[in-house]
């Protein structure tokens, strides 16, 4: 494929992409990257490549992201069985030990090295990390599974400051030690908000909000958040969506300008998303 564009057609790209590398330079844009986008190795590496050059262009990208997939596999590997409560993950502590150890260090350590290979500056911390992501119990048959109740966004801040681009794996701790398992989506969501980010990327394994769910070229690009209430009661929006799309909408009444939805698995969909006409997947925005 590479062979086939000319010099003077990657030339014709790299300008056409201008006006957006002018629009995002100086810009926050958080991405949350986990789940079922995270399993196939090489689209890592290439979703890795994607927000470096972004950083490279002087967006200042924040990543945060899960590892369900993860997690369950290492919990296997103990002869624990994963068990889950209204699509949350009942976290025992444990499953929160185990929790910890995938996410704030194979998971996160892994996207550091990734960043950092293809040429990125990258610091990986968790929400524990200067008390960066703040819960409490969110019902006691989940166990450690956390309710944010507070985000201290100055080390994410700090770091954008020096030129880093902040990995964040969705940890949360209280005042009494305790550690909690977050839910990736309304960890970004908060942390998008509290940054006051122009964007938040929301990497799925689906292409969008569908008006119906088995065939993708219902691809609705656009809804506001009333469109969106009527979409849920039409039951368009249901499911694994309905989550997903409450987080989008917190992020916005957060005062993000708006959220994207989007197939992680497509390539370059990030890069088709900010860097041309075209976009990719549904953006929800206040309306």
């Amino acid at each position: 494929m590479q062979d086939m564009i000319s010099n003077a057609e990657r030339a014709e790209v790299l300008t056409a992409a201008l006006p957006y590398i002018r629009r995002y330079n100086g810009e926050i844009v958080v991405v949350k990257y986990g789940g079922n986008a995270m399993i196939n190795e090489e689209l890592k590496k290439e979703v890795m490549q994607d927000i470096v050059l972004l950083w490279l262009t002087g967006v200042k990208v924040v990543l945060v992201h899960g590892g369900g997939p993860e997690i369950s596999d290492m919990m296997s590997r103990l002869d624990k069985k994963p068990e889950f409560v209204d699509g949350l993950r009942v976290t025992d502590k444990e499953t929160v030990d185990i929790v910890q150890m995938v996410l704030a260090g194979k998971v996160n350590k892994t996207l550091v090295n990734l960043l950092e290979m293809t040429g990125g500056k990258a610091m990986g911390i968790s929400g524990i990390d200067g008390h960066l992501i703040e819960a409490t119990f969110k019902n006691e048959k989940l166990g450690f599974v956390g309710e944010i109740t507070n985000i201290n966004i100055d080390p994410v801040v700090d770091l954008l400051e020096k030129g880093y681009i902040p990995v964040v794996s969705t940890l949360a701790c209280d005042e009494d030690g305790n550690i909690y398992n977050i839910n990736g989506d309304t960890a970004a969501a908060h942390i998008a908000g509290a940054l006051g980010a122009q964007r938040l990327i929301m990497m799925t394994d689906i292409a969008g909000i569908l008006r119906d769910k088995d065939d993708p070229s219902t691809l609705i690009p656009e809804v506001t958040i009333e469109e969106a209430k009527e979409l849920y009661a039409t039951g368009v929006i249901s499911g694994g969506m309905i989550p997903k799309v409450d987080c989008c909408i917190e992020a916005l009444n957060r005062g993000v300008d708006n959220v994207i939805i989007m197939d992680g698995r497509i390539h370059h969909s990030i890069l088709m998303e900010l860097l041309t006409d075209e976009g990719a997947g549904t953006m929800v925005t206040k309306g």
